[in-house]
């Protein structure tokens, strides 16, 4: 992450989405006080939720429409787009950790007073993030076995070769 000094903002661009998220935040910690609260087996699939949540408004493709007016997505690396507070917010968008932050805070807010709706968003994200697991863990273990196929492939070469 570039400093301020190497961007085209200024400390109060990003004093306004910190303030934004703790506006957010305290308001929600004090709506919270009189509702059901979230137990400690909820916080995985919430956890997962929230990383398939930001994973999909950061990086994929169908989400481009959130992200165009603050991101220009070039091959390769997107880059913030403008000045100020576009440019803070498109690097917040840029950034799965970041988006992850708030898009917990949403996740949480909508648990806290939508229970019901809440449990089944955060149930059809976290089976979207224990996919994109399996796919990556499906993906390493084809290309280990290409790998080792390959390596097999040429140390039986010479041996054929000789014969």
């Amino acid at each position: 992450m570039r400093p301020v000094e190497q961007t085209p903002t200024e400390p109060s661009d990003y004093a306004a989405l910190s303030l934004t998220y703790g506006s957010l935040l305290a308001v929600l910690a004090a709506s919270a006080r009189d509702r059901e609260a979230i137990e400690p087996k909820e916080l995985l699939p919430l956890s997962a939720a929230t990383f398939a949540l930001s994973k999909l408004i950061v990086r994929e493709k169908a989400e481009t429409w959130i992200r165009r007016p603050f991101v220009e997505e070039t091959p390769g690396e997107p880059r913030p787009r403008g000045r100020g507070l576009r440019y803070a917010i498109g690097e917040l968008l840029t950034c799965t950790r970041c988006t992850g932050a708030w898009s917990g805070l949403a996740l949480v807010g909508l648990r806290l007073h939508a229970p019901r709706t809440a449990r089944t968003v955060t149930a059809v994200l976290a089976a979207s993030a224990g996919n994109d697991l399996l796919q990556a863990g499906f993906s390493w273990l084809c290309a280990r076995a290409t790998s080792q196929q390959h390596e097999a492939d040429a140390d039986t070469l010479p041996r054929r070769r000789a014969a």
